[in-house]
């Protein structure tokens, strides 16, 4: 076990926080890069109970700053949250839509070391200020460019290789495959609905509703266009603007237990970045590491889990975390989510915040968003749909074309 619990958390809103000239096409920010890392770090540590003087030291997670609003070394923007700040080491990581996830671990070492006694974590990104082409070129600097990005190919199409791979191996047909994806969908946007922090709060969420967007409207315009098939556009997550921040501290320095929860394991396994050396294409290989290693720190197996967020980048990657984390076994997945499991209702719920196809997928932020609302489930203040039981949660984030891969356990103290 890391010893280490979160003691506070909070979560900005999600969305595109941007309004754009109709003449020239240009975004003007209407909520900053600035304005949600500093928002979410103060929120933290209002929501800990902590004083600013109270923090050792920052840790700040954030995909790619540099080409989405121009700014490089962004760590010490955390000082803006309040001048005692100042001083405080301050450091960036950088794992793609992992990023947050990273931070955190890195302030559980630091911590473990003893070089700091309390430590804010923050994700942190903001997308919209650039148009859809440019956009897609940011993410694909987070593949394997020789082979990847500077061949044409975005994450969509990434992740449609695993989802041909993984229909493929598992023989299922076309039809009931679609069918398994638009269930996903839904059931993001179903519980996203009610998550008053989601991008997407009137997302189709149903199968039928989906499947509909497939037809042309009155104007011949298709809504659920083909994006990289099969993978559709509501198989894919939002591009959105947001932060999540948290505090952690040793367990045994902890004042008020009823609102700490233990990070009782930890597991980051990197993949090989080109997909093309990869074995194979219709599992996580690297996310069922990490899942081994967090639950064996923990001291658990995948029957004591009661909710999970994962990283649901497309659809087929719900599928495969779901199985990776040992929720359902290999190839089984997509029949289960198809059976009605992983809602609100069942034994374990899977993306009880609508996910990041709902909730929004600020590529930096991810990681910190899924630890905060998970936090917040267990001590009873959730964020959106409550669990019907929450002693224990995972998190699974991952970065890049599932190549760095996070999987953390939370303990309700």
């Amino acid at each position: 076990m890391s010893e280490i619990s979160i003691i506070g958390a909070y979560n900005t809103e999600f969305g595109a926080f941007v309004v754009e000239n109709e003449t020239s096409g240009l975004m003007t920010d209407t909520k900053t890069y600035y304005d949600l890392l500093i928002e979410a770090g103060r929120g933290a540590i209002v929501d800990s109970g902590l004083e600013a003087k109270d923090i050792d030291a920052i840790y700040v997670g954030s995909s790619s700053p540099s080409l989405f609003v121009n700014q490089e070394h962004v760590a010490p923007i955390a000082a803006e949250i309040d001048p005692v700040l100042r001083f405080k080491p301050m450091t960036r990581c950088e794992s793609a839509c992992a990023s947050s996830s990273v931070a955190l671990y890195n302030a559980i070492y630091a911590v473990e070391a003893g070089r700091a006694r309390r430590v804010l974590v923050i994700g942190v990104e903001k997308m919209n200020l650039l148009p859809t082409p440019q956009m897609t070129h940011v993410l694909a600097c987070c593949s394997h460019w020789p082979s990847e990005g500077s061949k044409g190919w975005s994450f969509p199409m990434l992740f449609a290789a695993y989802a041909k791979a993984y229909q493929a191996h598992y023989m299922i047909p076309p039809e009931e495959f679609e069918k398994m994806l638009y269930t996903v969908a839904a059931l993001g946007y179903k519980n996203g609905a009610e998550n008053p922090l989601a991008h997407m709060k009137d997302g189709p969420s149903s199968v039928e509703a989906i499947m509909k967007l497939n037809e042309p409207d009155a104007r011949g315009k298709r809504h659920n266009m083909m994006i990289a098939e099969p993978l559709r556009i509501h198989d894919c997550s939002l591009v959105s603007d947001g932060a999540a921040a948290l505090v952690i501290t040793r367990t045994a320095h902890v004042s008020n237990k009823h609102r700490a929860v233990e990070i009782a394991g930890i597991g980051h396994s990197v993949e090989r970045l080109p997909e093309n050396v990869r074995p194979n294409m219709h599992e996580l290989m690297a996310g069922k590491d990490a899942a081994a290693k967090a639950y064996k720190e923990a001291n658990i197996t995948s029957d004591d889990i009661d909710l999970a967020e994962v990283h649901d980048c497309f659809t087929i990657n719900q599928i495969l975390s779901t199985e990776a984390l040992g929720l359902s076994t290999d190839g089984r997945g997509g029949y289960d989510y198809l059976d009605g499991r992983f809602t609100r209702d069942d034994k374990v719920a899977v993306n009880l915040s609508g996910g990041l196809k709902a909730k929004g997928h600020p590529v930096g932020a991810t990681g910190a968003s899924m630890h905060t609302l998970i936090y917040k489930q267990l001590i009873g203040e959730a964020i959106g749909v409550k669990a019907k039981k929450a002693d224990i949660g995972v998190a699974f984030n991952v970065g890049g074309s599932a190549v760095t891969n996070c999987v953390t356990v939370l303990r309700k103290l």
